[in-house]
């Protein structure tokens, strides 16, 4: 027997993933990356699916009618939804990869509304159900082919509702020369490229040989492709994620569909580089860990305050951009207020920039320490920039909220004198981090 990527690794990844036994055929065993939502393995053949189209339309127009009670109630609406999103699949190729991702981003968050409403007034229309994961369909397959002028078949697909949202190229794990750079290549280099329309629904992509697993978003750049971990896990030496350990994590932690749905809706942004081009970025394993503790005890209200540590280059200003978006989104924090407070006088700082850079709503920027105290007196419900020097003459409570959230950037250098009891009494019962 020839040993390959398809009868490796691949068909690996998909039984670990769905419980997909290919020997037999049979989905004999469950998955065994733990409870919750499952990936049902369907073969690409069977999907119902012509090879000039990258989506399945079927199960698209049965999810939008199942989620959409607006819908529902007529469902031949779900045709007109689809041929909106048609034509985004047909601009990629004038507008641009990122531009058309960007697009079509904001109909898998739940952004967009059509004119469904009484008397034509417009409602949001739904693509995925994020608060009841059982109503969405999540398939798993492989060898997905796809002809847009040139044939080309990806390793694997994850599919949502029919949507082609993560990409997968394996390597064979049993040739050295070989590695995740190589799947990586033949993504970034040559699918994104020459199949563009399978990468307008994407999330992320992945690379593996079975050795080395690494994630990255359309257009990134291949050196910034990461890895991805899992905190929790207690493996008792480095030398366990060798062999196909790395994988076995991914598929355990990254792929399970919530945090696939939570990576989407809360842990991907867009924004403007130096060079004024549009970009996608979605976060690292650190980002991801390190905004959802704060998230969690910010729900939890028990423990008002947290530390994280970050080594230079690991992504401090993303993960604050990540944590604020996601608190502004819970509806039960009823409309935080977020204070990002860095400690230099010029508020130019990476921070900043990202923020802006980013385009995340609500943002606002304190020029004084005036306009800091009205913000806070008036009781503003928004992401609020600022420098921790302008609490230092603020005079007793500026605002006595519970769903005030600061996130102090540079925390050693100013959190331990009178600058941080400046704030702390400022703010008697806000969170900070």
């Amino acid at each position: 027997m020839t040993f390959n990527e398809q009868n490796t690794i691949e068909q690996y990844v998909i039984s670990k993933l769905t419980g997909h036994i290919f020997a037999t055929g049979a989905d004999s065993v469950q998955p065994q990356y733990g409870k919750g939502i499952k990936w049902k393995y369907i073969p690409a053949d069977e999907l119902g699916r012509d090879e000039g189209e990258v989506i399945v339309e079927k199960i698209l127009k049965d999810a939008l009618i199942c989620i959409n009670p607006e819908i529902r109630d007529l469902p031949e609406r779900a045709d007109e939804v689809i041929y909106k999103l048609r034509a985004i699949l047909l601009s990629v190729r004038d507008i641009g990869l990122v531009r058309a991702n960007e697009e079509f981003t904001r109909w898998l968050q739940g952004d967009k509304t059509m004119p469904f409403g009484e008397n034509n007034q417009h409602a949001p229309v739904r693509l995925i159900d994020f608060e009841n994961l059982a109503n969405n369909s999540f398939i798993a397959t492989n060898q997905y082919r796809v002809t847009k002028g040139v044939t080309k078949i990806p390793d694997m697909v994850l599919l949502i509702n029919g949507l082609p949202v993560v990409i997968g190229e394996f390597k064979t794990p049993v040739r050295p020369a070989i590695s995740w750079l190589d799947g990586a290549v033949q993504i970034h280099d040559n699918y994104e490229k020459s199949i563009p329309e399978l990468f307008v629904t994407n999330i992320f992509s992945f690379a593996t040989e079975g050795r080395t697993f690494r994630y990255g978003s359309i257009r990134m750049p291949l050196e910034i492709w990461g890895p991805w971990r899992d905190e929790s896990r207690n493996d008792k030496a480095l030398g366990e994620l060798f062999g196909f350990k790395e994988i076995e994590i991914a598929i355990e932690s990254m792929f399970k569909p919530s945090v696939i749905l939570d990576i989407l809706e809360h842990f991907t942004i867009f924004a403007t580089d130096k060079k004024n081009r549009r970009i996608k970025i979605i976060s690292r394993y650190q980002q991801y860990e390190g905004a959802n503790l704060i998230v969690k005890r910010v729900k939890e209200g028990i423990v008002k305050k947290g530390l994280i540590w970050h080594f230079q280059g690991s992504g401090k200003s993303l993960l604050m951009v990540f944590a604020a978006q996601k608190l502004r989104r819970a509806p039960e924090l009823k409309s935080p207020t977020i204070l990002i407070i860095v400690d230099r006088v010029d508020l130019d700082t990476q921070i900043t920039a990202t923020f802006n850079a980013s385009d995340v709503p609500n943002i606002v920027a304190t020029d004084s320490r005036e306009e800091l105290e009205r913000l806070l007196r008036q009781d503003t419900r928004k992401i609020i920039i600022t420098t921790i020097h302008k609490f230092a003459e603020a005079n007793g409570t500026l605002n006595d909220r519970g769903n005030i959230i600061a996130l102090v950037d540079e925390a050693h250098r100013t959190q331990e004198g009178d600058l941080g009891r400046k704030l702390r009494d400022a703010l008697p019962n806000a969170f900070f981090f």
